[in-house]
């Protein structure tokens, strides 16, 4: 396996060199005018990252952490909140939310968390099969995020559905030498971080200790989370710089459960009996090591070389009913190597990058008396590894155009080995994938800060080990990886409002045909477990849309700031020969998330927000329909010169609504598959630097 990876990254890299290309790189002198330089993976200063976004024909949104400070933000969906083409929820547990990206993983939904590759620093932090069913982000880690969605995230290594998200780590050029931040609200949220941050000559160092306790809005929905994040920089020299990063976190987490539709409407915030009774529990130990180093070859090149390894322990009793129980007791480990080489050429600017991940998770599924661990059922010895390499040149090849095309390879590995110690029958799937992925996409500089593109791009993503220990088919024949195409059109930019006044845009449109997309409902012989099938034919597409601007008001002292964020789904299949031309479920059809800020230049901000989420599906057959809902929020505070304050309320008319839902093939009437959102809910806390 792994020489026919070495021999098929050979073959993709040299397909892609542009012979004598770079035989004058130490002149600058013999090339023209080079290229702005750009650091694509990692990269600590937003310049940096607005650079490569604008080399990206597609969406790709920034988001700045300066904004988690002024409202309470807890988890992805409070991070991702304004981020379009995202439907991101939370109800379920403190840290973890649903997400899905351009219709990704709305199948067996908050169960592995496929469909988008999830990374911090550049370096990949979903397993190598693709799933993130153990990963819970801290987005007050982050310094930015960035968000490429779908084929857009060609360049971090991902050829999946939903695309990539990039969480960067702030360092000690972000923060004052010490900061402390504590926020506490409804349900009994305590949150406090504390950072010490250090930068002595061409070394730099910053550690943050952090506690959360939040004893949820339903019942048996605890969180108790300790966690430690670090990372040190060693500038070498002018042109060597070097990162390490370190982080542990402990986290124990309750599990409520869903209701039936009966339930919630006789009370929405009341834990599950199974649940309850079952003591279903997500509790995460990990700890990870990483490093990167940049080195500036020359003013028109530069290498990035990342490496990563991450250790989890995972404890999750799961389901508890008379007929069957399940805990699942495993030890995961993940290692990472990332390359990045960028050269500049003439009107070329060329990114060449390796990504290889390798995955192991070993131990084993077991009964359980109410989360006491008992029989073992199934020893677990999974495997997985992935390797994706791509080229890809922006290249300006007349005034205000850039034609950006490329190329991705990809070659993964599957293997199940799950052994029943009561009847010895091992089911062992194994299974390789490889495929080359073609992306070409156009730019055209419209105006100084507003660009038009377009793309069409293939899409590629094998199987996750849990859907492979899920399959349906009788043997151990593998699922085949989903595959399709994706056209894109839209447009990004800013634009001034009178002499003081500024508004800026993303609007993408995308249309993508998929064969093979892997779904999964609800095993009626083990409730609670799912099985995994290929679809032939399903149509993701949507609008992604987010508006924003600074207005202001009088003589400039006062500032008005509305933003709003718009996403349009049309997730089906494709006259399938059971579903038909049926919705996919779990999505809405449009999501409208905004806000308006009333800002004085004194520091003192304050306004209402506000949730539009259109109706959806809980099943395939389309027969069982899950209200939307609208809410109202507000908040305000004010922001110092080294400190910061803020309040917020949530759901102001204290509607209750269903945040998560389970998919069934077709859905009874009494399945209990609703999960409710947060009830009307107050947060307040600070931020201070010293």
């Amino acid at each position: 396996m792994l020489t026919s990876q070495r021999n098929f990254l050979a073959s993709c890299l040299a397909l892609c060199l542009v012979p004598q290309a770079y035989a004058d790189d130490a002149n600058p002198d013999n090339h023209n005018q080079p290229l702005e330089r750009i650091l694509v993976q990692g990269a600590q200063s937003k310049l940096d990252i607005e650079s490569e976004q604008a080399l990206t024909p597609g969406g790709v949104s920034i988001v700045d952490s300066e904004d988690f400070y002024q409202r309470n933000v807890a988890n992805l969906a409070d991070m991702l909140r304004f981020v379009p083409g995202l439907w991101v929820a939370s109800g379920s547990t403190g840290d973890s939310s649903f997400f899905s990206s351009r219709g990704s993983n709305l199948d067996a939904t908050s169960y592995d968390g496929n469909g988008i590759k999830l990374l911090q620093d550049g370096l990949p932090i979903t397993a190598a099969d693709g799933n993130n069913h153990n990963r819970s982000v801290d987005p007050l880690s982050t310094r930015y995020a960035v968000v490429a969605r779908g084929a857009n995230a060609l360049t971090y290594g991902a050829s999946t559905l939903g695309g990539a998200i990039d969480f960067i780590s702030p360092t000690a050029h972000d923060l004052e030498p010490l900061q402390l931040v504590i926020n506490g609200g409804s349900h009994g949220l305590w949150q406090g971080r504390l950072s010490a941050a250090k930068v002595s000559g061409n070394l730099d160092g910053v550690v943050t200790l952090e506690s959360r306790k939040w004893d949820g809005f339903r019942g048996h929905q605890q969180q108790n989370r300790q966690s430690l994040y670090a990372n040190g920089g060693w500038q070498a020299s002018d042109n060597l710089a070097t990162r390490l990063y370190l982080t542990y976190i402990d986290n124990d987490q309750e599990l409520p459960g869903a209701l039936s539709r009966a339930e919630f409407n006789q009370d929405p915030y009341q834990g599950q009996a199974g649940a309850q009774l079952g003591h279903y529990q997500y509790n995460v130990r990990s700890w990870r090591v990483a490093s990167k180093t940049q080195w500036d070859i020359s003013p028109v090149s530069s290498l990035s070389v990342g490496l990563s390894h991450e250790q989890q322990a995972l404890y999750h009793p799961i389901v508890y009913n008379p007929f069957f129980s399940l805990l699942i007791d495993t030890d995961q480990h993940n290692s990472g190597l990332s390359l990045r080489y960028n050269h500049q050429w003439h009107a070329h600017d060329v990114l060449m990058g390796l990504n290889y991940g390798q995955t192991s998770v070993k131990g084993g599924n077991y009964r359980h008396d109410k989360g006491r661990r008992t029989e073992l059922m199934t020893r677990v010895d999974n495997d997985a590894d992935s390797l994706e390499a791509f080229v890809v040149d922006r290249w300006q090849f007349a005034p205000n155009w850039k034609l950006i095309y490329g190329v991705q390879g990809v070659l993964a590995s599957r293997e199940v080995r799950n052994l029943n110690v009561d009847t010895g029958a091992l089911y062992h799937p194994d299974a390789d994938y490889q495929s080359v992925n073609p992306r070409l996409g156009l730019i055209y500089q419209w105006h100084d800060n507003i660009e038009v593109f377009t793309n069409l791009s293939r899409l590629y993503e094998p199987p996750t080990n849990y859907e492979l220990e899920d399959d349906a088919s009788p043997d151990d024949s593998a699922l085949k990886a989903m595959q399709g195409q994706v056209i894109e059109i839209g447009s990004r930019g800013s634009n001034n409002l009178g002499q003081r006044g500024l508004w800026h845009w993303e609007l993408a449109l995308y249309y993508a045909r998929l064969q093979d997309e892997i779904l999964s409902v609800d095993d009626p012989d083990a409730p609670g477990t799912s099985l995994a099938t290929n679809v032939d034919n399903t149509i993701h597409a949507g609008l992604e849309a987010m508006l924003a601007a600074s207005l202001a008001l009088g003589k400039g002292t006062h500032r008005l700031e509305p933003k709003l964020s718009l996403t349009l789904n049309e997730f089906s299949f494709d006259k399938d020969s059971h579903y038909g031309n049926n919705t996919l479920p779990a999505a809405p059809g449009y999501v409208l998330r905004g806000e308006v800020i009333y800002r004085h230049d004194n520091g003192w901000f304050i306004g209402p927000t506000f949730d539009k989420v259109d109706a959806r599906y809980a099943d395939f057959n389309n027969s069982y329909e899950v209200d939307g809902y609208s809410l109202l929020g507000l908040r305000g505070g004010y922001s110092g010169k080294s400190w910061e304050i803020f309040a917020e309320l949530r759901n102001l008319t204290d509607r209750a609504y269903v945040s998560l839902v389970s998919v069934r093939n077709q859905a009874s009437a009494d399945a209990a598959i609703l999960q409710a959102g947060e009830p009307r809910s107050f947060y307040a806390g600070f931020r201070m630097g010293f």
